[in-house]
């Protein structure tokens, strides 16, 4: 496993992130695919094994049962002080308000059965609230060492900067990393949003890199449970299935050159594209011993504008 630090923060994470919205009790009407805390669990344990040390849930995620497991697991299988661990705040009563925050950090702990998480991240941006009551609430639990580094998710590039500016004028934490969608077949984002990242050195940690398996097969849609259920993945990608499969067969042509996986192929060109930690959910164990082969893997600048050539402007998914 290769490491690599979370922009300005300290946090040192693996260039892989575990993605545990697969983690949760699948009757909590989030998802019916999650897997249960003997499963999730194994998944941990797995990801450990290969050097992984970044794990991503949310407190929405199976109505909070996803950062129960997952702190279940880290006690049970390392010391807090080797993880980073990741949560986020939105998807719940009061948004990003002062109130909301401050109520659902502590239950985040509480579930997660620690004292403090590594990077505390915004889920979505919140018109309701003022940004600088958001940010001074976050920065609040900066300083009362709840959270060590504060990480936003899917928004508009102007609002991100606008949230970095207030940071920076009243002197409070600003943000450290940025977890959009981005993969070979969603790229808005490399207009606006991930060029304010890099000019400010937030770390791009993406959801998605896979396009929900579409990118790490020649089968569009899986036999598989989640394939089949998953409705947001299907409002995100099949819309475009007629000209983005065209992308699918050239990470497949790419794969026979390097001699590795569709997988590989598609998060080796996330880190040609400067990403630090693409989040990678899984059900299976098999799953994270495939993604980290893309590691070994280089695609040339020529490698990278063949698989580039392809896409086309896509509605915007993602920022509210």
């Amino acid at each position: 496993m290769k490491y690599s630090k979370l922009g300005k923060s300290d946090l040192q994470v693996s260039r892989l992130c575990v993605g545990c919205m697969s983690f949760g009790d699948p009757d909590s009407n989030f998802h019916s695919w999650t897997l249960n805390a003997d499963e999730s669990e194994e998944l941990v344990k797995r990801a450990l094994d290969l050097g992984i040390n970044f794990f991503d849930t949310a407190n929405v995620y199976s109505s909070g049962t996803s950062e129960e497991y997952l702190g279940r697991a880290i006690k049970n299988n390392v010391a807090r002080d080797k993880v980073v661990l990741a949560t986020k705040v939105y998807f719940n009563e009061g948004k990003l308000t002062k109130e909301a925050i401050h109520r659902e950090i502590d239950g985040s702990l509480k579930r997660l059965g620690t004292d403090y998480v590594d990077l505390y991240i915004i889920h979505r941006f919140d018109y309701d609230t003022q940004i600088e009551e958001t940010m001074e609430a976050l920065d609040s639990l900066v300083k009362a060492g709840k959270v060590k580094a504060l990480g936003a998710s899917a928004m508009y590039g102007y609002q991100f900067y606008n949230m970095q500016l207030v940071a920076k004028e009243n002197g409070w934490t600003p943000f450290t990393s940025m977890q959009n969608r981005y993969n070979l077949l969603y790229r808005e984002d490399e207009r606006e949003l991930i060029p304010i990242c890099k000019q400010h050195n937030v770390a791009l940690t993406p959801y998605s890199p896979l396009a929900a398996g579409r990118l790490s097969r020649l089968e569009w849609s899986a036999d598989t449970k989640r394939s089949q259920t998953d409705k947001t993945a299907v409002s995100k990608y099949d819309s475009t299935v007629e000209t983005d499969y065209n992308i699918v067969l050239r990470v497949n042509e790419m794969a026979k050159k390097h001699n590795g996986t569709m997988t590989q192929i598609a998060l080796a060109w996330q880190y040609a594209k400067g990403v630090t930690s693409p989040i990678i959910g899984a059900t299976k164990a098999k799953y994270f011993d495939d993604a980290v082969g893309a590691l070994e893997i280089k695609l040339t600048d020529e490698d990278v504008a063949y698989l580039d050539e392809l896409y086309l402007p896509h509605k915007i998914v993602g920022a509210i």
